[in-house]
């Protein structure tokens, strides 16, 4: 049994339940003991770093100055937490004086794709895989933060990752190949520049449909809030009525390993998903 540090965010304890459930479900299946970090506090996210440097920087460091207390790594599903721990343990070092107390780096923290993706999970993926998600083709998501800034998230292939894709395969499904897959969706202007938000998310749409994907995977909350819940009002704007769930990597996981809950958390999706894998016999 793995033990690690769960830093589940805002967001998995809100809008992006699925996405929590789900992580718990295949994490547990997968035999890695999450213990969800006790006192955990907000990191800050987009409106620290827009607002205040030393806050952005002093959030989530008191969040790592808890998880340092255990002798465990961290795992981090929403990737705009994720890189704000990223940026925070490099900025501790550059302005030690944003903060009360002294930071010592003591916990590794991981994206929860890449943790999904070392080696030793991918073994045992294989092992657990009871349904495999044949001629189902994806396509991958990564967005912007789960693979830049390199010098931060260390991704070599920052312009063209393929891990998630690998992960999509050894689950029996086809990643499709296409060249939107670390585009920006607009993420936090939706409610400042909807306009943006509506113009980029509609290109990543069809151009999924354009590269023969049944859907599209994520591992971003936000991405998955704009491409999921927007599509109604995007398909009027652009005349494009095509419908294409967007599910997150986690989901298509607990699925593959036969997971009891799959369609309470495929049920909270407001672009369905559950008639594609029907369609497929995978539901």
């Amino acid at each position: 049994m793995k033990e690690a540090t769960y830093y589940p965010g805002c967001s998995l304890h809100g809008t992006a339940r699925e996405y929590d459930e789900s992580f718990r479900g295949v994490s547990k299946l997968l035999e890695v003991n999450l213990h969800e970090l006790e006192d955990w506090t907000c990191c800050g996210s987009t409106s620290a770093h827009c607002t205040d440097e030393a806050l952005s920087v002093a959030l989530p460091v008191r969040n790592l100055n808890l998880a340092g207390k255990y002798d465990r790594e961290m795992i981090v599903p929403c990737v705009a937490c994720y890189s704000r721990f990223k940026a925070a343990q490099q900025g501790a070092k550059e302005h030690p004086e944003y903060l009360p107390t002294p930071y010592e780096e003591k916990v590794a923290v991981h994206y929860a794709l890449d943790f999904f993706c070392d080696s030793s999970m991918i073994e045992a993926l294989k092992t657990k895989t009871a349904k495999p998600l044949s001629g189902l083709k994806v396509a991958c998501y990564y967005g912007c933060l789960a693979v830049r800034p390199p010098d931060l998230t260390g991704v070599k292939q920052y312009e063209n990752p393929d891990h998630m894709d690998r992960l999509m395969e050894i689950l029996g499904a086809e990643a499709v190949p296409w060249s939107y897959k670390t585009d920006c969706c607009g993420a936090s202007l939706v409610m400042t520049r909807t306009d943006i938000v509506i113009t980029l998310s509609q290109k990543i749409l069809s151009m999924a449909l354009e590269a023969g994907a049944d859907c599209i995977v994520t591992g971003c909350t936000m991405c998955h809030a704009n491409l999921d819940t927007r599509q109604a009002s995007l398909s009027d704007a652009s005349g494009n009525k095509n419908k294409i769930p967007v599910f997150y990597f986690t989901e298509l996981m607990g699925l593959a390993m036969g997971h009891r809950e799959v369609k309470k958390w495929l049920s909270r999706h407001v672009t369905d998903p559950i008639k594609l894998l029907s369609s497929k016999g995978l539901l």
